[in-house]
């Protein structure tokens, strides 16, 4: 892949950080819960970082950008995969938003293994290690919510 590639792709991960925004900020303003309320807000902001960390790699030229030309990466494979909507049953909704962090996780990670650079490559492990901790808190409150005990 040559630089303009991963722009295009870089761009693809903005479009999802701002649909992943626009989720957990309609969520959180619906959700009765505080503790959850709470949750989707602080997910929402994390998602525009995500999207502001990435807007500046677009803003550079594209000769800055550091990535290994070498590889193809398949990062934008997961097309077919339902857009989230507020619409959405909860449960639904939060098997979606897993998938969508596992997605932007493996995609994070694998920009960081093309990067060239020490620190696009830090920037980018950054990003995977924040995805993969909205993962594990969502996957936390889905198998509270999908395998909820009955005593």
């Amino acid at each position: 892949m040559n630089a303009e590639e991963y722009r295009k792709i870089i761009s693809k991960a903005i479009d999802n950080e701002v649909e992943a925004y626009t989720f957990y900020k309609s969520t959180a303003d619906k959700v009765k819960d505080p503790g959850l309320k709470s949750l989707f807000k602080e997910l929402a902001g994390e998602e525009q970082t995500h999207r502001e960390v990435l807007q500046q790699f677009l803003s550079k030229d594209v000769k800055m950008l550091h990535f290994d030309p070498a590889h193809d990466y398949k990062v934008i494979d997961d097309t077919g995969t339902p857009k989230l909507s507020p619409e959405m049953k909860p449960v639904e909704g939060l098997v979606l938003a897993i998938k969508k962090e596992l997605a932007a996780m493996q995609m994070y990670t694998q920009f960081a293994r093309a990067s060239a650079n020490p620190e696009q490559r830090m920037v980018f492990e950054q990003l995977a290690n924040m995805e993969r901790g909205h993962k594990a808190r969502l996957e936390d409150i889905y198998v509270n919510m999908a395998f909820a005990e009955s005593w």
